[in-house]
Protein backbone atom coordinates (compact mmCIF):
# COMPACT_ATOMS: atom_id res chain seq x y z
CA UNK A 1 0.00 0.00 0.00
CA UNK A 2 1.23 3.19 -0.67
CA UNK A 3 1.53 5.84 1.64
CA UNK A 4 2.58 9.34 2.56
CA UNK A 5 5.45 8.21 4.14
CA UNK A 6 6.56 5.60 1.21
CA UNK A 7 6.31 8.45 -1.42
CA UNK A 8 7.80 12.16 0.13
CA UNK A 9 11.33 12.13 1.28
CA UNK A 10 11.86 14.17 4.36
CA UNK A 11 11.61 17.91 2.56
CA UNK A 12 8.13 17.08 0.79
CA UNK A 13 6.92 14.84 3.98
CA UNK A 14 7.33 18.10 5.67
CA UNK A 15 5.31 20.46 3.22
CA UNK A 16 2.52 17.51 3.79
CA UNK A 17 2.70 17.95 7.14
CA UNK A 18 2.24 21.72 7.09
CA UNK A 19 -1.05 21.78 5.42
CA UNK A 20 -2.73 18.49 6.35
CA UNK A 21 -3.11 20.16 9.81
CA UNK A 22 -5.07 23.13 8.27
CA UNK A 23 -8.20 21.57 8.55
CA UNK A 24 -9.52 24.27 6.33
CA UNK A 25 -12.93 24.63 6.63
CA UNK A 26 -14.66 27.93 4.00
CA UNK A 27 -17.87 29.00 2.92
CA UNK A 28 -18.59 31.95 0.97
CA UNK A 29 -20.52 35.28 1.74
CA UNK A 30 -22.54 38.03 -0.65
CA UNK A 31 -21.76 40.92 1.49
CA UNK A 32 -24.02 42.67 -0.44
CA UNK A 33 -25.98 42.86 -3.88
CA UNK A 34 -24.69 46.39 -5.28
CA UNK A 35 -21.20 47.30 -6.80
CA UNK A 36 -19.76 50.33 -8.49
CA UNK A 37 -18.71 48.66 -11.81
CA UNK A 38 -20.71 46.15 -13.68
CA UNK A 39 -18.53 44.00 -15.72
CA UNK A 40 -19.83 42.10 -18.72
CA UNK A 41 -19.29 38.52 -17.82
CA UNK A 42 -19.78 38.85 -14.35
CA UNK A 43 -21.53 35.67 -13.07
CA UNK A 44 -23.45 37.67 -10.21
CA UNK A 45 -25.48 39.92 -12.35
CA UNK A 46 -25.69 37.49 -15.42
CA UNK A 47 -27.37 34.76 -13.25
CA UNK A 48 -29.67 36.92 -11.40
CA UNK A 49 -28.06 36.32 -7.95
CA UNK A 50 -28.51 39.67 -7.15
CA UNK A 51 -32.03 39.59 -6.82
CA UNK A 52 -32.70 39.23 -3.10
CA UNK A 53 -33.71 41.84 -0.36
CA UNK A 54 -30.23 42.72 0.81
CA UNK A 55 -30.08 42.26 4.70
CA UNK A 56 -29.05 46.08 6.52
CA UNK A 57 -29.56 45.43 9.77
CA UNK A 58 -25.13 44.53 11.02
CA UNK A 59 -26.64 42.94 14.29
CA UNK A 60 -28.30 40.61 12.29
CA UNK A 61 -24.95 40.24 10.36
CA UNK A 62 -23.25 39.68 12.92
CA UNK A 63 -25.42 37.03 15.07
CA UNK A 64 -25.38 35.29 11.91
CA UNK A 65 -21.37 35.12 11.37
CA UNK A 66 -21.23 33.53 14.68
CA UNK A 67 -23.73 30.79 13.80
CA UNK A 68 -21.46 30.39 11.10
CA UNK A 69 -18.27 30.02 13.54
CA UNK A 70 -20.45 27.36 15.15
CA UNK A 71 -21.28 25.82 12.35
CA UNK A 72 -17.52 25.05 11.77
CA UNK A 73 -16.87 27.90 9.38
CA UNK A 74 -12.82 29.16 9.59
CA UNK A 75 -12.26 30.51 6.88
CA UNK A 76 -14.44 33.68 5.72
CA UNK A 77 -14.70 34.19 1.64
CA UNK A 78 -16.40 37.73 0.93
CA UNK A 79 -17.60 38.64 -2.66
CA UNK A 80 -20.71 40.67 -3.71
CA UNK A 81 -21.39 42.83 -5.54
CA UNK A 82 -18.53 44.63 -3.91
CA UNK A 83 -17.84 44.13 -0.31
CA UNK A 84 -16.02 47.67 0.19
CA UNK A 85 -19.23 49.29 -0.33
CA UNK A 86 -20.26 47.64 3.34
CA UNK A 87 -17.43 47.64 4.84
CA UNK A 88 -18.72 47.41 8.46
CA UNK A 89 -20.10 44.02 7.13
CA UNK A 90 -16.65 43.24 6.67
CA UNK A 91 -15.72 44.46 9.20
CA UNK A 92 -18.18 42.27 11.59
CA UNK A 93 -16.35 39.35 9.63
CA UNK A 94 -13.38 40.12 10.54
CA UNK A 95 -13.69 40.78 13.98
CA UNK A 96 -15.14 36.97 13.96
CA UNK A 97 -13.24 35.18 11.64
CA UNK A 98 -9.84 34.88 9.41
CA UNK A 99 -11.54 36.73 6.65
CA UNK A 100 -10.37 36.93 2.74
CA UNK A 101 -12.17 39.70 1.03
CA UNK A 102 -12.50 39.56 -3.17
CA UNK A 103 -12.52 43.57 -4.26
CA UNK A 104 -12.06 45.42 -7.55
CA UNK A 105 -9.46 47.81 -5.76
CA UNK A 106 -11.45 51.07 -6.27
CA UNK A 107 -12.00 51.60 -2.23
CA UNK A 108 -9.34 50.87 -0.33
CA UNK A 109 -9.11 48.69 2.81
CA UNK A 110 -8.06 50.72 5.75
CA UNK A 111 -5.12 48.63 7.16
CA UNK A 112 -5.37 50.50 10.14
CA UNK A 113 -9.06 48.37 10.76
CA UNK A 114 -7.82 45.38 8.63
CA UNK A 115 -4.46 44.97 9.42
CA UNK A 116 -3.72 41.76 7.98
CA UNK A 117 -7.26 40.57 6.37
CA UNK A 118 -6.19 39.06 2.57
CA UNK A 119 -7.54 41.31 -0.02
CA UNK A 120 -7.79 39.90 -3.85
CA UNK A 121 -8.16 42.51 -6.37
CA UNK A 122 -10.04 41.56 -9.19
CA UNK A 123 -8.47 42.14 -12.95
CA UNK A 124 -9.47 41.12 -16.19
CA UNK A 125 -6.76 40.96 -18.61
CA UNK A 126 -4.89 43.92 -20.11
CA UNK A 127 -6.12 47.58 -20.40
CA UNK A 128 -8.19 47.69 -23.15
CA UNK A 129 -10.01 44.47 -22.50
CA UNK A 130 -10.49 46.09 -18.92
CA UNK A 131 -12.24 48.56 -20.55
CA UNK A 132 -14.09 46.85 -22.83
CA UNK A 133 -15.74 44.53 -20.30
CA UNK A 134 -15.36 46.39 -17.19
CA UNK A 135 -16.09 50.04 -18.15
CA UNK A 136 -12.28 51.46 -16.91
CA UNK A 137 -8.46 50.48 -17.02
CA UNK A 138 -9.44 49.48 -12.45
CA UNK A 139 -5.39 48.71 -12.35
CA UNK A 140 -4.43 52.59 -12.73
CA UNK A 141 -6.80 53.06 -9.22
CA UNK A 142 -6.06 49.70 -7.89
CA UNK A 143 -2.42 49.45 -8.13
CA UNK A 144 -2.13 52.99 -6.56
CA UNK A 145 -4.41 51.68 -3.46
CA UNK A 146 -2.38 48.45 -2.67
CA UNK A 147 0.85 49.33 -3.75
CA UNK A 148 3.27 47.10 -1.83
CA UNK A 149 0.70 46.12 0.13
CA UNK A 150 1.95 42.94 2.05
CA UNK A 151 -1.60 41.27 1.95
CA UNK A 152 -2.73 42.06 -1.28
CA UNK A 153 -2.52 40.28 -4.32
CA UNK A 154 -4.20 40.26 -7.66
CA UNK A 155 -6.92 37.89 -9.17
CA UNK A 156 -5.81 38.12 -13.20
CA UNK A 157 -8.59 36.69 -15.31
CA UNK A 158 -6.44 35.86 -18.64
CA UNK A 159 -8.86 36.56 -21.48
CA UNK A 160 -8.23 34.92 -25.19
CA UNK A 161 -7.19 37.65 -26.30
CA UNK A 162 -4.58 38.20 -23.75
CA UNK A 163 -2.71 34.58 -25.08
CA UNK A 164 0.81 35.65 -25.70
CA UNK A 165 0.84 39.21 -23.66
CA UNK A 166 0.41 38.09 -19.97
CA UNK A 167 3.89 39.22 -19.43
CA UNK A 168 3.40 42.65 -19.88
CA UNK A 169 0.64 42.84 -17.08
CA UNK A 170 2.66 40.30 -14.45
CA UNK A 171 5.72 42.70 -15.00
CA UNK A 172 3.24 45.81 -14.04
CA UNK A 173 1.70 43.82 -11.15
CA UNK A 174 5.33 42.83 -10.00
CA UNK A 175 6.77 46.46 -10.30
CA UNK A 176 3.86 47.96 -7.57
CA UNK A 177 5.56 45.33 -5.45
CA UNK A 178 1.81 42.78 -5.27
CA UNK A 179 1.34 39.05 -6.47
CA UNK A 180 -0.73 37.59 -8.51
CA UNK A 181 -2.69 34.64 -9.30
CA UNK A 182 -3.25 33.23 -12.88
CA UNK A 183 -6.85 32.59 -13.70
CA UNK A 184 -9.48 32.20 -16.86
CA UNK A 185 -12.62 34.02 -17.76
CA UNK A 186 -15.71 32.11 -17.92
CA UNK A 187 -17.27 34.45 -20.59
CA UNK A 188 -20.71 34.25 -19.00
CA UNK A 189 -22.42 36.55 -21.12
CA UNK A 190 -20.83 35.23 -24.31
CA UNK A 191 -19.00 38.53 -25.23
CA UNK A 192 -18.05 38.35 -28.38
CA UNK A 193 -14.18 37.48 -28.91
CA UNK A 194 -13.75 36.29 -25.62
CA UNK A 195 -14.76 32.75 -25.78
CA UNK A 196 -11.78 30.29 -25.52
CA UNK A 197 -10.88 28.01 -28.49
CA UNK A 198 -8.70 24.67 -27.42
CA UNK A 199 -5.53 26.00 -29.09
CA UNK A 200 -5.96 29.23 -27.07
CA UNK A 201 -5.80 27.20 -24.53
CA UNK A 202 -3.21 25.20 -24.94
CA UNK A 203 -1.07 28.01 -25.67
CA UNK A 204 -1.89 29.98 -22.41
CA UNK A 205 -1.12 26.72 -19.76
CA UNK A 206 2.77 26.93 -21.96
CA UNK A 207 2.80 30.42 -21.05
CA UNK A 208 1.11 30.41 -17.44
CA UNK A 209 3.96 28.30 -17.02
CA UNK A 210 6.87 30.20 -18.30
CA UNK A 211 5.31 33.73 -16.19
CA UNK A 212 6.06 31.39 -13.01
CA UNK A 213 9.46 29.80 -14.19
CA UNK A 214 10.17 33.72 -14.96
CA UNK A 215 8.50 35.50 -12.23
CA UNK A 216 8.64 32.82 -9.15
CA UNK A 217 8.68 34.92 -6.49
CA UNK A 218 5.31 36.95 -7.79
CA UNK A 219 2.96 34.68 -9.37
CA UNK A 220 1.58 32.50 -6.81
CA UNK A 221 0.80 29.22 -8.63
CA UNK A 222 1.89 25.47 -9.68
CA UNK A 223 2.16 24.24 -13.24
CA UNK A 224 -0.27 20.94 -11.80
CA UNK A 225 -2.45 23.77 -11.75
CA UNK A 226 -2.32 25.34 -14.98
CA UNK A 227 -2.81 21.87 -16.42
CA UNK A 228 -5.82 21.73 -15.37
CA UNK A 229 -7.33 24.78 -15.09
CA UNK A 230 -6.61 24.83 -19.15
CA UNK A 231 -7.32 21.06 -19.75
CA UNK A 232 -10.38 20.70 -17.70
CA UNK A 233 -9.19 17.66 -16.60
CA UNK A 234 -7.72 15.71 -14.17
CA UNK A 235 -6.73 12.47 -13.25
CA UNK A 236 -8.57 11.57 -16.70
CA UNK A 237 -11.50 12.84 -15.81
CA UNK A 238 -13.28 15.73 -16.88
CA UNK A 239 -14.31 18.36 -14.64
CA UNK A 240 -18.41 19.53 -14.82
CA UNK A 241 -21.62 19.30 -11.95
CA UNK A 242 -20.59 15.44 -11.54
CA UNK A 243 -16.99 16.34 -10.21
CA UNK A 244 -17.18 19.84 -8.78
CA UNK A 245 -16.47 20.10 -4.93
CA UNK A 246 -17.63 23.69 -4.74
CA UNK A 247 -21.63 22.66 -4.23
CA UNK A 248 -23.63 24.10 -1.31
CA UNK A 249 -24.36 21.59 0.99
CA UNK A 250 -27.99 21.88 1.18
CA UNK A 251 -28.76 22.07 -2.69
CA UNK A 252 -26.37 19.00 -3.30
CA UNK A 253 -28.33 16.33 -4.37
CA UNK A 254 -25.88 14.10 -6.53
CA UNK A 255 -26.28 10.71 -6.42
CA UNK A 256 -23.96 8.62 -5.98
CA UNK A 257 -22.48 11.85 -3.27
CA UNK A 258 -19.31 13.07 -5.01
CA UNK A 259 -15.91 14.24 -2.93
CA UNK A 260 -17.17 17.63 -1.76
CA UNK A 261 -15.75 20.33 0.21
CA UNK A 262 -17.22 19.85 3.61
CA UNK A 263 -19.75 21.78 4.84
CA UNK A 264 -19.73 24.40 2.50
CA UNK A 265 -22.40 27.26 1.53
CA UNK A 266 -22.54 30.01 -0.51
CA UNK A 267 -24.96 32.29 0.79
CA UNK A 268 -26.72 35.56 -0.71
CA UNK A 269 -26.58 39.19 1.16
CA UNK A 270 -30.46 38.30 2.93
CA UNK A 271 -28.70 36.10 5.35
CA UNK A 272 -31.14 33.10 3.90
CA UNK A 273 -31.34 32.45 0.31
CA UNK A 274 -28.13 30.03 -0.98
CA UNK A 275 -26.36 29.49 -4.50
CA UNK A 276 -25.57 26.61 -6.20
CA UNK A 277 -22.09 26.82 -5.96
CA UNK A 278 -19.02 28.93 -5.57
CA UNK A 279 -19.89 30.52 -8.92
CA UNK A 280 -23.13 30.54 -11.34
CA UNK A 281 -26.32 28.83 -11.21
CA UNK A 282 -27.04 29.54 -14.89
CA UNK A 283 -23.28 28.65 -15.95
CA UNK A 284 -22.51 25.02 -17.74
CA UNK A 285 -20.12 23.41 -15.18
CA UNK A 286 -18.70 22.02 -18.27
CA UNK A 287 -17.31 25.54 -19.65
CA UNK A 288 -16.56 26.08 -16.03
CA UNK A 289 -13.21 27.58 -15.66
CA UNK A 290 -12.94 28.95 -12.11
CA UNK A 291 -9.69 28.46 -10.55
CA UNK A 292 -11.37 27.92 -6.89
CA UNK A 293 -13.13 25.07 -7.91
CA UNK A 294 -10.45 23.40 -10.10
CA UNK A 295 -8.33 23.57 -7.03
CA UNK A 296 -10.55 22.34 -4.73
CA UNK A 297 -11.24 19.52 -6.71
CA UNK A 298 -7.72 18.53 -6.71
CA UNK A 299 -7.34 18.88 -3.05
CA UNK A 300 -10.62 16.65 -2.16
CA UNK A 301 -9.49 14.21 -4.11
CA UNK A 302 -6.04 13.21 -2.13
CA UNK A 303 -6.29 9.27 -2.10
CA UNK A 304 -6.42 9.34 -6.23
CA UNK A 305 -2.66 11.32 -6.33
CA UNK A 306 -1.53 8.38 -4.17
CA UNK A 307 0.21 6.78 -7.66
CA UNK A 308 3.13 8.26 -7.73
CA UNK A 309 5.58 10.35 -5.93
CA UNK A 310 5.19 12.94 -8.72
CA UNK A 311 1.14 13.27 -8.45
CA UNK A 312 1.23 13.15 -4.81
CA UNK A 313 3.82 16.23 -4.94
CA UNK A 314 1.90 17.54 -7.42
CA UNK A 315 -1.27 17.59 -5.04
CA UNK A 316 0.82 19.41 -2.42
CA UNK A 317 1.49 21.88 -4.69
CA UNK A 318 -2.16 22.90 -5.00
CA UNK A 319 -2.63 22.56 -1.91
CA UNK A 320 0.14 24.92 -1.04
CA UNK A 321 -0.94 27.14 -3.40
CA UNK A 322 -4.41 27.66 -1.89
CA UNK A 323 -3.36 27.92 1.60
CA UNK A 324 -1.18 30.60 0.01
CA UNK A 325 -3.68 32.76 -1.16
CA UNK A 326 -5.22 32.50 2.10
CA UNK A 327 -2.53 33.29 3.95
CA UNK A 328 -2.65 30.00 5.58
CA UNK A 329 0.86 29.46 4.77
CA UNK A 330 3.46 32.15 4.22
CA UNK A 331 4.02 32.60 0.75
Amino acid sequence: MKTVSSLLDAAWHERYRRIASLNIRSSIYDVTNRCNLRCKGCFFFSSGEHHVTEETDIRKWEAFIDKEKERGVNLAILIGGEPTLCMDRVEAFYKRLPTYCATNGLIKVSREKFPEMMVGISLWGGGEDEKILRGKDTFAISSKNYEGDPYTYYLYTITPRQVGKIEPVVKRIEDVGLKVHLQLLSNDEGVDGFSWRPEELRDLRFEMDEMLDQYPRTVISCKYYHEIITTGKMMGRAFGWRECPSVTESLDNRQPPVKRLIHFYRWAADLKSVHRCCTSATRDCSTCKDGAAHMSWVMVNKRDHFNSTKDLQNWIEVYEMFAKLYRLIPW
